[in-house]
């Protein structure tokens, strides 16, 4: 594929462009101790993703026993179905904790002086590819968890039968697992529309509250930047064309719309006004020139996700190209 990297030689509006490799990006020696920290949790990642595919909830039988409440074997089968399920609801929770720490030790040395954004994107190719797979990851688990209503019937269920139960002086096996401080913590994350990128927004804030000796722009230009280099790529023929997988379009989508999110959280003034760093009308007529089952979900989480597009200071049209 030639540079991993690579300016293109026409200058767009002043937006920074490049040609960034996600598909084939190699750590070098100064990237592997990151590399290989972040690499571990990110191979997890399709287990979690089949495992909330795969996931069905307890619906019919919690059903049953809610109907039929004076019925001990009903109970006991419901109960059974759904102990299963939170293990595997806290296996999801807790993974979002790895990416959380993820996330900020790639944040850390992709904005950390005395290079620029995009000498960071220059220099460590292969850590701005794993920034776009947790991105990437992010949106496809919460596209998963947004159509799965079972998931909160589920947890509600249990958590009402574990403080029924309590009050019996019950001692259940599963507190042991998941303990009433885990199940109300897993409750918040859940409770959420899109739980994982509310993780990561929260990290990406965090990182910058706690680096006060980092300038705010380091962080906020390393995601604009980013969301530029996916629209480049997008638009691009040249550089489309050179893609060997079809799925990499869909990668660039979800991470461009995943870095949007992220700088709207993190900018005092959001992505949406006109003096933003990004392109935003450029970025959402990228997205509606794909097809529509492709980005209706991208299109969603920009329109519910982020935090300044109904203030008054979104432009009309941009407002207008949501609706």
């Amino acid at each position: 594929m030639g540079n991993l990297l690579k300016v293109l030689t026409r200058e767009i509006e002043n937006y920074p462009h490049f040609f960034l490799d996600f598909e084939h990006a190699q750590p070098t020696e100064g990237e592997k101790e990151i590399w290989n920290q972040v690499n571990a949790v990110l191979q997890d990642s399709e287990n979690i993703l089949s495992g909330l595919q795969a996931y069905k909830g307890a619906g019919q039988e919690i059903r049953e026993a809610i109907q039929n409440p004076s019925d001990s074997l009903l109970q006991e089968r419901a109960w059974s179905s759904v102990c299963p399920l939170v293990i595997r609801l806290k296996k999801f929770y807790s993974f979002s904790l790895r990416l959380e720490k993820a996330l900020q030790s790639l944040l850390l040395s992709l904005t950390c002086p005395p290079y620029t954004p995009t000498q960071h994107l220059e220099k460590e190719q292969a850590l701005a590819k794993q920034f776009a797979e947790i991105l990437h990851f992010t949106l496809r688990f919460d596209e998963l968890k947004m159509r799965n209503p079972a998931i909160q019937n589920d947890f509600s269920y249990y958590r009402r039968t574990i403080s029924r139960n309590r009050l019996n002086n019950m001692n259940l096996d599963i507190e042991n697992e998941v303990n009433n401080e885990m199940a109300n913590r897993m409750s918040l994350f859940y409770a959420e529309a899109t739980p994982m990128l509310k993780t990561l927004s929260t990290a990406t804030t965090n990182f910058v509250t706690e680096n006060k000796t980092l300038p705010l722009e380091n962080t906020t230009d390393c995601l604009s930047t980013m969301a530029s280099v996916c629209k480049v790529m997008l638009e691009t023929p040249e550089y489309t064309s050179r893609f060997s997988s079809e799925g990499t379009l869909l990668f660039c989508m979800r991470v461009m719309v995943g870095v949007i999110i992220l700088y709207d959280h993190v900018h005092p003034d959001g992505a949406f006004v006109k003096a933003s760093k990004i392109d935003m009308k450029g970025c959402i007529k990228v997205l509606k020139d794909q097809p529509a089952d492709n980005v209706e979900g991208l299109l969603n989480a920009l329109k519910f996700t982020t935090k300044h597009l109904n203030e008054e200071s979104t432009p009309k049209n941009i407002k207008a190209m949501l609706q």
